[in-house]
């Protein structure tokens, strides 16, 4: 472990902070069973992101990059919410100040009952059309329009792809609850993915309380004042136990 951290054995009392930002990455998806896209054994191990997650791929073949994200889709919807995604949802509903800021893009967080929720990197439930902009669709697995319904055009997944620039409204967003945080919670990230990986730089320059929960040290350890090193299914409903509640 890098000096000068210690690892957090004690339970945390939301009421001692003003405002909690959650940062979480594909580590918090990966325990309820979602692949991660970089890590060991992830999808870009098997697929190529130049035929599947890019503007140019989306204009050759946008069936074949509908299909790709179908199946994202189907795969999200056969997973359910873990006892972290809970806590977190819980601590959401008690807590006017908690922030979920989410690289994930599977709406887990949404489904275990969190609102606040700021998705920096997009959503496999919403579609967008270059002229007419971005529409909800989270009926199902399958896609409730493949084309814009006012003029025809493809519709593609509202997501940030290699690529693309960051959506600057979602981002400022970001930007703000982290600036304003007085406890800044990454869980399950990598920290080598930017700008992303800019977020936990700017908690720190801020003066947050800084924690980090992931099975692995990662490589920005550095700026965090407390590591738990065990999956955040475990380790939230240990730093907040009163906020536990029953699986459905």
């Amino acid at each position: 472990m890098p000096a000068g951290l210690r690892t957090v054995s004690d339970m945390l009392s939301p009421a001692d902070f003003r405002s909690i930002v959650f940062f979480t990455g594909a580590g918090m998806s990966a325990e309820s069973g979602i692949p991660t896209y970089r890590g060991a054994g992830g999808l870009w191990h098997e697929y190529r992101y130049e035929e599947y997650a890019c503007q140019a791929a989306f204009e050759r073949h946008p069936d074949k990059v509908l299909d790709f994200h179908y199946l994202r889709r189907e795969q999200a919807l056969s997973c359910q919410p873990h006892a972290g995604h809970r806590v977190i949802a819980a601590l959401s509903q008690s807590h006017p100040g908690v922030t979920v800021v989410t690289q994930n893009i599977d709406g887990m967080h949404q489904r275990a009952g969190n609102e606040r929720v700021i998705e920096v990197h997009g959503s496999l439930w919403r579609m967008r059309c270059a002229e007419h902009g971005v529409t909800r669709d989270v009926a199902a697995a399958a896609y409730a329009h493949t084309h814009c319904p006012q003029c025809g055009r493809w519709l593609r997944p509202d997501i940030t792809w290699f690529g693309d620039y960051l959506d600057e409204p979602v981002w400022q967003a970001a930007f703000d609850a982290i600036s304003d945080c007085d406890l800044f919670i990454s869980i399950g990230t990598s920290g080598v993915v930017y700008p992303a990986a800019r977020l936990p730089e700017l908690a720190r320059a801020h003066g947050a309380r800084m924690l980090c929960i992931n099975t692995e040290v990662p490589d920005n350890a550095f700026l965090f004042d407390e590591m738990i090193t065990r999956p955040a299914s475990l380790a939230l409903p240990q730093l907040f136990p009163l906020l536990v509640t029953p699986k459905e």
